[in-house]
């Protein structure tokens, strides 16, 4: 066996084990949500899907959904339209601080989440707003902005000036030139950065722990504060199941739509 060859199996193995030390412990969340017994033992005494249904009759599961949609929505209109106007600055204009506008940007999702919502629920508690939804969504909006500044700017930066310049000589306004020249070129790579935004707002907790007030709970929130109940155990685990689905779908359906556009990663 040659050297290359030897590499290759090797790189492989290391990946399967990587790929298995991820995924098998999801895997394993999927099969207690399906556990027939109350109690998490392994082996599993059988599997039934009844623990859904119940799951989802549970008021405060259905609470605690309708709270985290809402916070995704919000979190994720903001990103959208902060993120985008953003990008546009950036790669279009050339002004004092342009290096340190775009690092101020990017920074809120590499610091640790913890610091991000302490400093937030100072600012919150300075300014004497009362901690609620509104708070929730400007605390994710300011690492949802980040991927899609990240997803804006690199299409921008991939696509030539040239058809915008020929839009304007044919006469066409600078509104009529965004409608049907730039946006179009941009559509794809807000969408995903769109559903990164929202992916990121439904899973978050550590930020929502600091800017939640008493009567705002999210999904991640409300598994945390049954975890520890053990009659809650079965629901837990489906709607953990649940929170995976809704998170993966938007992430993967970005990862298709942007390609090799550059996506952001996750929080720290």
């Amino acid at each position: 066996m040659d050297a290359s060859k030897a590499t290759r199996i090797g790189l492989r193995i290391a990946t399967g084990i990587t790929l298995g030390f991820i995924y098998v412990p999801i895997g394993v969340i999927v099969l207690y949500g399906m556990n027939a017994g109350r109690v998490q033992t392994w082996p599993l005494r059988g599997l039934t899907l009844d623990w859904f249904p119940r799951a989802f009759q549970d008021e405060g599961v259905r609470q605690a959904l309708m709270a985290s949609l809402g916070a995704g929505i919000g979190a994720t209109i903001l990103a959208l339209l902060l993120g985008s106007l953003l990008a546009f600055a950036v790669h279009r204009f050339r002004f004092f601080g342009r290096e340190t506008l775009s690092f101020v940007v990017i920074l809120p999702l590499a610091l640790p989440g913890i610091v991000t919502g302490i400093a937030l629920n100072t600012a919150f508690r300075t300014l004497g707003l009362d901690l609620g939804m509104l708070t929730v969504i400007v605390g994710h909006a300011t690492f949802c902005i980040v991927v899609v500044y990240n997803n804006a700017i690199a299409r921008l930066r991939r696509s030539s000036r040239s058809i915008e310049e020929a839009s304007m000589d044919l006469g066409a306004t600078t509104l009529q030139t965004f409608r049907y020249v730039t946006f179009p070129v941009l559509r794809s790579a807000l969408f995903a950065g769109a559903l990164l935004a929202f992916a990121l707002s439904f899973d978050e907790i550590i930020v929502t722990t600091f800017t939640a007030g008493s009567g705002t709970q999210t999904l991640p929130i409300w598994i945390f504060s049954h975890l520890r109940l053990p009659n809650q155990r079965p629901i837990v685990n489906v709607v953990a199941v649940f929170l995976i689905l809704l998170s993966a779908v938007p992430v993967w359906v970005a990862a298709r739509l942007s390609g090799s556009t550059g996506v952001a990663g996750g929080r720290t």
